[in-house]
């Protein structure tokens, strides 16, 4: 794990996000994990849900979301997450005031760092080699499946 700028809280919180996101991947689903917390202390973690729950918008970060339950405010919170936000859990953390964002890698999918920094949320990207190597592997794997979590067409071989 690249932990340059993670702090000891970081490093375990994204650990935990890696740990869904693998567990996530055993379960035949898209290896992506999600962990929300104050400061220490966690208040949920999630991982995609898509194929396991038939839900298309249990994406791993929505998914811990909801786990955490109605909260009065997300100030002061951390989100943690083992890939790049797409488009819709980066408008969540947008819309929840989520200030903080650490995401375990941006290689396999560039998400929406851009527009989540617009709209002053700290960025904290961790290039962690565990979260690279499991989402490629899943990618090689099963690209139909990426695809459909991405809402990108395959293209077929004649």
């Amino acid at each position: 794990m690249s932990n340059i700028q993670l702090n000891n809280d970081d490093q375990r919180f994204l650990r935990l996000a890696y740990d869904e996101a693998l567990a996530g991947f055993e379960e035949g689903g898209c290896p992506i994990g999600s962990v929300l917390a104050r400061g220490p202390e966690l208040i949920a973690k999630g991982r995609n849900q898509r194929v396991q729950g038939g839900d298309p918008i249990a994406h791993g970060e929505m998914d811990c979301l909801r786990k955490a339950g109605r909260q009065s405010s997300y100030k002061g919170m951390t989100l943690y997450t083992s890939l790049s936000p797409c488009m819709m859990c980066s408008g969540t953390i947008v819309q929840f005031g989520i200030e903080r964002v650490v995401i375990g890698e941006n290689i396999n999918f560039g998400g929406n760092e851009d527009f989540l920094r617009e709209r002053g949320v700290e960025i904290i990207l961790a290039n962690d080699q565990a979260c690279i190597d499991l989402m490629a592997r899943f990618i090689k794997e099963k690209p139909e499946l990426w695809a459909e979590d991405i809402a990108e067409e395959v293209e077929s071989t004649p």
